[in-house]
């Protein structure tokens, strides 16, 4: 089982992003997703698969918090 954990878009060069997570950074490929900087992700084996709406994005990410 994974948990799906939401990434912020912090930068875009080509097909490939800075994903923040919560101070946590890594790249991701874009090409699967159409994102623009400050849109939120769900990565998956180092693809962004999925854009997140912001407002289930930071809802889930305070949900995770709460659970720590």
């Amino acid at each position: 089982m994974c948990l799906a954990y939401p990434g912020k878009v912090v930068s875009i060069s080509g097909k490939e992003g800075l994903i923040d997570y919560g101070g946590i950074r890594k790249k991701a490929r874009l090409d699967l997703v159409k994102v623009k900087k400050g849109d939120y992700v769900i990565v998956h084996t180092g693809f962004a698969i999925e854009k997140v709406d912001r407002k289930n994005a930071l809802l889930t990410l305070k949900m995770i918090r709460e659970t720590l």
